[in-house]
């Protein structure tokens, strides 16, 4: 690893460390989707190997979301759990076929809820700062 290279993996852990749950949130759906463009494109482009890593890590993302939701703390909790469910399944099977507009299809059903996880994290910032979105039911 260069030097470069080196010093953002520090800077990358040291903020994925400090962060908020609220802004760990944000940053984890700005990658799914980040994930889920690039492994779009890859299949769009015939590289499957490409497509796979990123997939394979958008399913990993869903799955840490899924894991850290708490159904139960509010209302929506059950709805999201179902469609980190749905995610999922379609990106294994996106995957698997290399079905690019599966993979736009995924991208779709995350971007409204990413801006929605934003616009959240932001109120609860301006409103509590002490507080994170542990009172939406995440963290």
């Amino acid at each position: 690893m260069n030097g470069y290279s080196a010093a953002r993996s520090r800077y990358v852990e040291s903020a994925v460390t400090t962060a908020s749950p609220s802004t760990l949130l944000v940053m984890l759906y700005d990658r799914l989707l980040r994930d889920l463009e690039r492994g779009e494109v890859a299949l769009r482009e015939g590289q499957r190997d490409q497509a796979n890593t990123q997939l394979t890590h958008a399913q990993d993302i869903v799955t840490e979301l899924a894991n850290t939701l708490d159904v139960n703390a509010w209302e929506g909790g059950p709805s999201l759990m179902a469609l980190y469910t749905y995610l999922t399944t379609s990106l294994v099977e996106a995957n698997i076929s290399g079905d690019a507009e599966k993979v736009a299809a995924c991208r779709e059903l995350v971007a409204p809820l990413a801006e929605a996880w934003q616009e959240a994290a932001r109120q609860v910032a301006e409103t509590a700062p002490e507080h994170a979105l542990g009172d939406l039911g995440v963290g």
